[in-house]
């Protein structure tokens, strides 16, 4: 029987509670499929804040889980959880995911701080540094210096909960009105790159020749979401920044119709579904306009089977793949370093072999 691979997953991402709001459901859901898949996955979560003196304590916390622990990897999550990983005592991979490699936003306007500036410069060193990389959207290539080659794989959707519901039972489950048209927002209103105050300008403008309402995917259950995309009638997505958004896939999933700004990688995921739109400026009458062309056009989109590629399963395996490339290509003695069982590596010590460069 082959010995399962060890990974030590690293976040500043990482849901704390049970709602939508402020978490990073995609990687928890990524660790999730991996150990279905039968990978062992210790997670280590952290809240950098903008703090080095909490970096520096994460980046201690991690040297003392590397010495406890055998990995046959490390797996960081954003661009800053590399970091802690350097100098790197295993092979590294490093999933890019937007903001990190494009620069954070201030929390009170449209404009990147001047930290938010310096996140891409380390995220290029991380990924100089790395075994592997892997980047949410093709468009995030240009931001990785040139010798970097990064995998392209997305983060893959969860068809059991992202189901189809019928919508009468969808809007009973959530107590909305069963007979308006109803636009979901989903996101923080607070973000400004999020930029609700352009969606809600739109939907206003739209209630100028057709009546609907906005609703706000916000501070809920997680669970409730799906429940929200099929109640829904549209999604309206406004963001002025996203890497690969994983609410207009979602949306995709449930069949609901999307309009959207031109951002991340939205227009690749729309292209060619009838009764979602890209609309060519962030202004909120084009957006307004949009909408009221696929309100009216009415019924869902059939856009299911266009985001079947993007199964959470598939994406595992891909993962997988790059986690098997990498220690492939390592010395096996990096893999014996520490105590525990368990790790790739004790296929050659089964054997009674001693690996490579180890007495």
């Amino acid at each position: 029987m082959s010995a399962r691979i060890r990974v030590l997953m690293i976040t500043s991402e990482w849901p704390d509670r049970a709602s939508w709001g402020g978490t990073a459901q995609f990687v928890k859901r990524q660790v999730e499929f991996l150990r279905a898949a039968g990978v062992v996955v210790d997670v280590f979560s952290f809240r950098g804040q903008k703090s080095l003196v909490r970096y520096v304590a994460a980046w201690w916390a991690v040297r003392r889980r590397l010495a406890r622990g055998r990995y046959d990897l490390v797996h960081a999550q954003f661009g800053q959880s590399a970091m802690l990983t350097l100098p790197k005592r295993v092979p590294l991979v490093v999933t890019f995911r937007g903001d990190d490699l494009e620069g954070v936003m201030s929390d009170t306007e449209e404009r990147f701080t001047r930290l938010g500036k310096m996140l891409p410069m380390l995220s290029r060193l991380g990924a100089r540094c790395a075994d592997a990389t892997i980047v949410v959207s093709a468009h995030l290539q240009r931001c990785l210096p040139r010798s970097v080659r990064p995998h392209v794989i997305p983060s893959g959707i969860d068809f059991d909960r992202f189901r189809l519901i019928p919508q009468a039972e969808a809007r009973r489950h959530l107590g909305l009105p069963l007979e308006r048209r109803l636009v979901l927002f989903v996101g923080s209103p607070e973000l400004p790159r999020k930029r609700y105050r352009l969606a809600r300008e739109a939907v206003a403008r739209l209630n100028l020749t057709l009546p609907a309402e906005l609703v706000l995917g916000w501070a809920v259950p997680h669970t409730d979401i799906p429940y929200y995309m099929n109640a829904c009638d549209v999604l309206v997505f406004t963001s002025l920044q996203e890497g690969s958004p994983n609410v207009v896939k979602e949306a995709l999933a449930c069949n609901l119709p999307v309009v959207s700004v031109a951002v991340g990688d939205v227009a690749e995921r729309l292209r060619g579904i009838a009764g979602c739109e890209v609309c060519d400026e962030d202004r909120a009458e084009t957006i307004a306009a949009a909408l009221e062309r696929v309100l009216r056009r009415g019924g869902r989109a059939a856009a299911r089977p266009a985001v079947q590629e993007l199964d959470e399963r598939r994406m595992t395996e891909r993962v997988l793949a790059v986690y098997r490339a990498v220690i492939a290509r390592a010395p096996l003695a990096a893999h014996v370093t520490l105590n525990c069982g368990g790790s790739v590596a004790e296929r050659a010590t089964a054997r009674g072999a001693a690996p490579d460069g180890v007495a």
